[in-house]
């Protein structure tokens, strides 16, 4: 379900949003992402959708929703949301 980019840019970037490594490696971190359903998005404006159903988006701007903790970019226009 996730793609090798995903899963590397998850394992590189995984200490943003929790305070100690959850995978080691890209096994690890594929079973991580399935287990807490993490979400794959195509574009900013799937972000902002599922964000505005998923979590309390008022009063903040498209830059502050893409950067919150549990958006990670992964540099291909996709974006990959888990939820912590």
């Amino acid at each position: 379900m996730y793609d090798k980019k995903v899963i590397e840019v998850f394992l590189k970037d995984q200490l943003k949003l929790f305070p100690e490594k959850v995978a080691e490696d890209e096994q690890e971190a594929a079973e991580f992402l399935e287990d807490v359903c993490a979400v794959v998005c195509k574009n900013k404006k799937e972000v902002l959708e599922y964000l505005e159903d998923a979590m309390d988006t008022t009063g903040m701007t498209e830059d502050e929703i893409l950067s919150a903790e549990e958006v990670f970019a992964i540099g291909d226009g996709r974006y990959l949301i888990v939820e912590g």
